[in-house]
């Protein structure tokens, strides 16, 4: 008997690129089928409050929040060297004033607001809208600081402005492991062993991807069309790598040294939940 399983991913290049060979049918996952929707991974913190699907890409900072409702999945996530949000402003501005100032995130449940916190030791003055306004608006004036993602890496000096912070090499530098940034849970109440069968499905899907790279471009196009080809392909380069298939010892260190970090800061809550499912 078939389980249908519902599956939310982003629409941002590394997910879809990943999710491919599962969405079209060149990976399967044995007995169980997919209801899949697509969000901004904002939306998708938010849904998860309500456990509105039963595996999700999230935030790693949601995913703090969220330990007891959520196993992590050790494939299907967006961790790296190199990759971390910037925190951007207009020309002469300092870091100084970050701490008093209002600064726009995309989203108070992200990883991007949550190593703010971290790099400020308490929670920012945060302003969340999504991540393709925050550019914008601080171009306009309207915030000193905004924390970008994704693409922003690669076009923010387009609006004029400026990278005054790499919250991923503070990271790095910090703990000397890569930066976690988003993930894929499966709820709790699900059947373990349709959640080790997910986990081996997305594996599959991302090496499925990185064999046949071609094959995804329609797909990845499809849902990122105000996206020049030359930037999605950076994306996917720097999102997507050896900790998609497998976070490994040293993602699962990463991992716990963020949540580890954020409790102690008060932004995330304390849960001794466990994380991985067994």
């Amino acid at each position: 008997m078939t389980t249908r399983l519902s599956l939310a991913y982003s629409t941002c290049p590394n997910d879809t690129f990943a999710f491919f060979g599962l969405t079209r049918g060149h990976v399967m996952c044995p007995d169980i089928s997919f209801q899949i929707s697509l969000a901004d991974v904002e939306t998708l913190n938010q849904a998860a409050r309500s456990r509105t699907y039963d595996i999700t890409k999230l935030s790693f900072a949601a995913m703090g929040h969220l330990r007891s409702n959520y196993w992590l999945l050790k494939s299907g996530a967006a961790l790296g060297r190199g990759c971390g949000p910037l925190i951007v402003a207009k020309p002469g501005k300092s870091i100084t004033s970050l701490s008093d100032s209002a600064i726009a995130v995309p989203g108070m449940d992200t990883t991007a607001c949550l190593l703010t916190g971290l790099y400020l030791g308490k929670p920012p003055k945060a302003s969340a809208m999504t991540f393709d306004r925050i550019m914008p608006e601080v171009s306009r004036g309207n915030f000193d600081y905004g924390v970008i993602i994704h693409e922003g890496r690669f076009t923010y000096q387009e609006y004029g402005l400026v990278s005054i912070l790499d919250l991923g090499l503070w990271w790095e530098r910090q703990t000397g492991l890569p930066v976690p940034l988003g993930c894929i849970a499966a709820a709790k109440n699900l059947d373990l062993n349709r959640v080790k069968s997910v986990e081996k499905a997305i594996r599959d899907s991302v090496a499925f991807a990185f064999a046949h790279p071609d094959q995804t471009v329609p797909y990845v196009r499809e849902h990122a069309q105000e996206m020049a080809p030359a930037v999605i392909q950076q994306h996917i380069d720097l999102y997507v790598n050896e900790f998609s298939l497998d976070i490994g010892t040293e993602g699962v260190r990463a991992v716990e040294t963020l949540f580890s970090m954020a409790q102690d800061s008060g932004i995330i809550p304390p849960d001794s939940s466990p994380l991985f499912p067994g």
